[in-house]
């Protein structure tokens, strides 16, 4: 079977019909790819029946067998189309001998003519009986392994088309069977998810508790209150992948049902990305940031991975989290629609583990802040997240040593406004030299932050600041990109890009190779 079965395959409103009923029948929900199956066994069923309707009594044709008029014959050489004999005559070839000519007339209308009875080698007559035999298929897995999204995109457009029927986490039910949850089901709910803080709890825990919803099936019961839970804006579905988890709304941390100021891109400001030099989209590649558009960049997907290697960017640092980037989506549960996944993070230093979330839609993971602080991690420390191999969990890691005194990047206050000094201070981690900082007074510096939120400064205006205050530590005047990326972000949440773009189109500013740049004139 070749693909052109599923590219021809539509769910007709006979299809619905017959879920329907199977769901009546056994009155438990079927996922998407339980009634892909179901379908398409239906379907293979249905072209069985119509093949071996269509060639009962049929012949295959052979040469040398002899034919009446009114049979019906199928013909290998033109797909096994089904023709009836219609006349015959005597065949006239001496070279031959005695034979017969029938004249046969096709479904499509057209006639045509071919020898019978003839008694000459012919390699049609070693063609075996296939007319009343079904053309081989593959079996519905293999069918569904094939075309899995075009048949998925088919059957839920059906589906939704319907009134009878509801969706929830990917499973499919009849209204008519669905329990009723009252507001005191709803309650008790909630009361049970106060009890553990808030949450992540699965259904079949909550039912547990509250007693269940009477004497349906297990599994009836879980998609009614999914259902019910659903509906309800107190509760929020939190589960990675295929696991349905519960949490109270109003008990998850601010930080993530509103993103911290410190993370907030304005993604809808305008830059030419075009203006980008191949060597530039090559380092905002490199950097990942999670505003940055590096799945355009690349030719060809990226290979599956299972760690990511990235450097703390200070508002990262600041708020507790990790850039939901274009690797980290590798090895998290982003293919849900939720847009808020409970997961487990781990440090990986000591196993202590920590409660985190993937905010989808802004893209960061929160809840890192006490690992950071327990380990004193600076901005621009490397640092490592791989899956859990056998769990949902998340590893952080970094590169951790005895604490060793390294120079060290600082902000400071100069006459209230930006500067940096360079000073000792007891590092234990690993960490990128070009974008590390530090900050012995952090309300200095979040008044920074704050300052330039309100005002009107250009991006072009920042950067010249910033160049001025960088470059005085270098003796040529110059600041690598990845410097100024990582001050820039102390005082406005900027991806690589915009930078680039900015730096390219000031005339101020000087390119003088291997990603550093001074200003005009220095």
């Amino acid at each position: 079977m070749t693909r052109s079965w599923a590219r021809g395959f539509e769910v007709s409103a006979e299809d619905v019909d017959y879920l329907q009923g199977l769901l009546l029948e056994r009155e438990i929900p079927l996922s998407l790819e339980e009634i892909a199956l179901i379908l398409i066994e239906k379907r293979l069923q249905e072209q069985q029946s119509a093949f071996q309707e269509q060639y009962q009594g049929v012949i295959t044709y052979r040469p040398a067998e002899s034919y009446e008029v009114g049979g019906r014959v199928a013909f290998p050489s033109f797909d096994f189309s089904v023709a009836e004999v219609v006349s015959l005559r005597k065949g006239n070839n001496p070279d031959l001998g005695q034979f017969q000519v029938i004249k046969v007339r096709f479904e499509d209308g057209h006639e045509r003519e071919f020898a019978a009875n003839l008694q000459y080698a012919h390699p049609l007559n070693t063609i075996p009986e296939t007319a009343n035999t079904p053309p081989s298929i593959r079996t519905p897995q293999q069918i569904l392994q094939a075309d899995r999204d075009l048949i998925f995109a088919q059957i839920t457009k059906a589906l939704q088309a319907s009134d009878d029927l509801i969706r929830l986490s990917g499973n499919w039910f009849s209204r008519t069977l669905m329990i009723d949850i009252n507001e005191g089901y709803l309650h008790l709910a909630e009361a049970v998810l106060d009890m553990y803080a808030g949450g992540a709890l699965t259904t079949p825990q909550i039912l547990k508790d509250i007693g269940g919803l009477g004497t349906g099936s297990d599994a009836l019961q879980e998609f009614c209150l999914n259902n019910a839970l659903n509906e309800d804006p107190r509760f929020d579905e939190v589960g990675p992948l295929d696991t349905v988890l519960w949490y109270l709304r109003r008990l998850e941390p601010a930080e993530v049902q509103k993103t911290p100021d410190i993370l907030h891109y304005n993604a809808a400001l305008p830059y030419d990305s075009d203006s980008l030099t191949p060597e530039q989209t090559a380092l905002e590649i490199e950097i990942d940031d999670e505003w940055s558009p590096v799945e355009e960049y690349l030719d060809e997907p990226t290979e599956a991975i299972n760690a990511v290697s990235l450097v703390l960017l200070y508002s990262h640092r600041r708020a507790g989290t990790l850039p939901l980037s274009s690797r980290m989506r590798q090895i998290l549960p982003t293919a849900r629609k939720s847009p808020r996944i409970a997961i487990t993070l781990v440090d990986a230093q000591d196993n202590e583990e920590y409660s985190g979330w993937v905010v989808r839609h802004e893209r960061y993971v929160y809840g890192l802040a006490a690992l950071y602080r327990k380990h004193k991690l600076p901005v621009g420390a490397h640092i490592t997240a791989r899956r859990d191999p056998s769990s949902d969990k998340i590893v952080v890691d970094f590169q951790a040593h005895r604490p060793r005194s390294e120079w060290v990047r600082l902000i400071v206050s100069k006459n209230g406004q930006m500067g940096f000094e360079d000073q000792k201070r007891a590092i234990g981690a690993g960490f990128d030299d070009l974008m590390i900082l530090g900050a012995d007074d952090l309300a200095f510096v979040d008044d920074l932050f704050r300052a330039h939120q309100s005002s009107n400064k250009s991006l072009s205006s920042i950067l010249r600041m910033l160049m001025g205050e960088l470059s005085r530590a270098n003796t040529q005047g110059a600041v690598h990109a990845k410097t100024l990326y990582s001050a820039l972000n102390v005082l406005r949440r900027y991806p690589p890009g915009p930078m680039f773009a900015a730096l390219n189109g000031d005339s101020e500013f000087d390119y003088v190779g291997n990603h550093y740049w001074r200003m005009s004139g220095s």
